[in-house]
């Protein structure tokens, strides 16, 4: 959602984005509120950082010890403008996921397993549920599109036969396309 909002302050939506932009502020008030606070940065830090300008001490003038220090206060607050915005971008992004259960019928085997995009293909056990027949996980996802498929007895990889979106993959089979929070 950052950057979604740094996108929007910079004008880098489109009219489709920025009419989403406008809805999710009206219907997320915490994404409001940092929306203003980031377009409250983005003001000051568009505005100038002087509001006065310096005294230029004549040779004639008597000099006030460490007098030399004064540009330094100016540049203190640019500094820290400057550190806030580094420490908001190299903040990880929170990422949104939500639960999602996997299941299916296959009474015949003794071991399921499940891998995709959101596993890293890495092969995730199903636990079976009781003697129906049944097995099934539940995951936290993140939210955009993953690939996945079911892994028999160690050897047969078949897509999810309830999802109709499927993607051939490179060793000949298929995958499921689920799309989370899309």
């Amino acid at each position: 959602m950052d950057h979604l909002i740094s996108m929007f302050i910079d004008n880098e939506l489109n009219m489709e984005e920025k009419i989403k932009y406008i809805e999710m502020v009206h219907q997320d008030k915490s994404f409001k509120d940092k929306s203003i606070a980031l377009l409250q940065l983005e003001q000051r830090l568009r505005s100038d950082v002087m509001d006065r300008v310096p005294e230029a001490a004549l040779p004639s003038e008597k000099r006030k010890p460490f007098s030399w220090l004064r540009p330094v206060g100016y540049m203190v607050p640019a500094a820290a403008v400057t550190a806030a915005i580094l420490l908001f971008l190299l903040m990880p992004a929170k990422i949104t996921t939500t639960p999602h259960r996997f299941v299916i019928h296959r009474p015949d085997v003794k071991k399921v397993e499940i891998a995709g995009s959101f596993t890293q293909w890495q092969k995730v056990p199903l636990k079976r549920v009781g003697t129906t027949g049944y097995w099934e996980i539940t995951l936290e996802l993140p939210h955009g599109e993953h690939q996945f498929s079911y892994i028999f007895e160690d050897r047969l990889r078949i897509a999810d036969p309830t999802i109709l979106t499927l993607e051939k993959d490179d060793f000949g089979g298929e995958n499921s396309i689920l799309r989370i929070g899309v």
